[in-house]
């Protein structure tokens, strides 16, 4: 992660004016600074990769008007927004949503039905900066896939080990669901997911 533009507070829209075309980098808002976000590669991109798939198979065997765009950026406030792993969306609520045309951008959490994070060096923005940030959108539910076990000894415990965590949102703040090894995986918005930890950390049906 490495902060690429270091002068007045950026705003969402000059970010989104900045943002260059056919990047091979992804870039995030964070607190009216532009940083420049790692291409998720190896086995990072190879379980958001099973995930999407199982997600979507999910979402075909429902029947629900859900959709895994390729890219979108997540609005927070005014001078942050974060371009995440996966985001499940909610296709009908894209009425509502201003700038979806013209900039992938999501500013409404209800438009959001999950949101994913793939766990790497930077851990402490998915389990601190990123959870408070999505919770307080009111997106329903976030999983955070620590598949390396490097999250915070308080977020995961102690000794550290693979983790999946589920946050769903109630009453405008999430609870927490951990699941590790081969417990099956809990969802609210998915409660017909049929994998367990090692199966989505290994990639493997």
């Amino acid at each position: 992660m490495v902060a690429i533009l270091d002068k007045q507070p950026v705003s969402m829209q000059q970010f989104l004016d900045w943002y260059p075309e056919n990047t091979h980098h992804r870039y995030e808002l964070r607190r009216g600074g532009i940083v420049e976000m790692p291409k998720p590669r190896g086995k990072h991109s190879e379980i958001a990769g099973f995930v999407i798939k199982q997600l979507n198979n999910q979402i075909d065997s429902l029947q629900v008007p859900y959709f895994i765009p390729r890219e979108c950026i997540l609005k927070i406030s005014e001078d942050t927004g974060y371009e995440p792993d996966i985001a499940v969306v909610n296709r009908p609520s894209l009425v509502n949503e201003s700038r979806w045309e013209s900039s992938s951008v999501i500013e409404q959490g209800k438009s959001v039905k999950l949101v994913v994070e793939v766990v790497s060096t930077n851990w402490r923005d998915d389990y601190a900066l990123k959870m408070s940030d999505y919770e307080s959108i009111g997106i329903g539910e976030y999983w955070i896939l620590d598949y390396l076990g490097l999250g915070g000894r308080r977020y995961i415990g102690s000794p550290k080990q693979p983790t999946f965590t589920v946050c769903r949102l109630v009453e405008e703040e999430y609870e927490i669901q951990q699941f590790r090894s081969d417990d099956p995986i809990i969802s609210p918005t998915f409660p017909d997911f049929p994998l367990t930890v090692n199966q989505v950390f290994l990639g493997n049906e």
